[in-house]
């Protein structure tokens, strides 16, 4: 067998992408699990993200057989990434070419961390890292639920975020997230100058008491960022906002609404799944330790 490794990155073209799709459909269905966002093909072709990925070939075939994709979702020279190899492949040693030009790729690209990403439940990929130096660090769910028309509470308003709301947005998210002042002010400006994202903030009786990114990716609407002060959980602030996403979504010609949640993260999944959400997928993190 002849095998070819190239490096391309985001945007890539709408052939690479339909290849990386196959590619992924046909694993699915030998390993019954849907790999096209830990492939990162939602942002795949995306001017306003950082990303790439690093492709095997078949030249005998020409058939790719193999994808390695790292993205730097926030800027923050911090990469997520991830490898596939096509089932019949996989002992071919073709993942640790793929992971040894992914390294690469992110040097030259000034990484400053990374996250290596696989399936939940995937045993070999599990211990592909582990073999590789990297250790188990958290996992995170994807949560779905479908746009529908949602009666807005006429005692919360939600609007877009305006500059005013700066320092009120920054005291919820070191509250609810423990961010240092520095980090909040980088989110805010982040879900605020990237394309494709609006930050919405709920105000009650005139103050602002949460917030929630949203971001449109053909019929997806993602959500990010839910945030509600402290002070005032327990009045349904999380549900409202997530309700005016939901009828959102359903106005801008979306029908899905996914979000990704921390699987330790108790009370945020008890407010996701009091709003119809439910568990689609997981992602299990891996940290690099040597």
């Amino acid at each position: 067998m002849n095998f070819s490794i190239i490096t391309v990155s985001f945007p890539i073209d709408e052939e690479t992408h339909a290849e990386i799709n196959t590619l992924c459909r046909e694993a699915a269905t030998t390993d019954g699990s849907c790999y096209n966002i830990v492939l990162n093909l939602p942002f795949a072709k995306s001017y306003e993200t950082k990303g790439f990925y690093v492709l095997a070939y078949d030249d005998d075939k020409d058939q790719l057989v193999g994808a390695a994709s790292a993205v730097d979702i926030m800027g923050l020279n911090t990469y997520e990434w991830s490898i596939l190899v096509a089932p019949m492949y996989r002992q071919l040693g073709i993942g640790d070419v793929l992971l040894n030009v992914l390294r690469e790729g992110m040097e030259v690209r000034g990484a400053e961390g990374e996250l290596a990403l696989a399936v939940e439940g995937k045993t070999y990929a599990r211990e592909f890292l582990e073999r590789r130096g990297y250790m188990y660090s958290f996992s995170e769910a994807t949560l779905e639920a479908k746009a529908e028309v949602m009666t807005p509470r006429m005692d919360l308003e939600i609007r877009p975020f305006q500059s005013k709301d700066t320092e009120e947005l920054v005291d919820i998210f070191s509250e609810a997230f423990g961010d240092m002042r520095d980090e909040s002010l980088d989110l805010i400006t982040y879900n605020t100058t990237t394309a494709g994202l609006i930050l919405w903030v709920a105000e009650l009786d005139g103050k602002v008491v949460g917030s929630v990114t949203s971001r449109k990716e053909g019929e997806v609407q993602w959500v990010t960022a839910l945030a509600v002060h402290p002070k005032f959980e327990g009045r349904g602030i999380g549900s409202g906002l997530l309700m005016w996403i939901k009828d959102v979504a359903l106005r801008g010609g979306e029908k899905t609404i996914l979000l990704d949640v921390e699987v330790e993260n108790d009370r945020a999944l008890a407010v996701y799944e009091k709003a119809g959400f439910m568990k689609s997928s997981q992602i299990d993190y891996f940290v690099y330790v040597g």
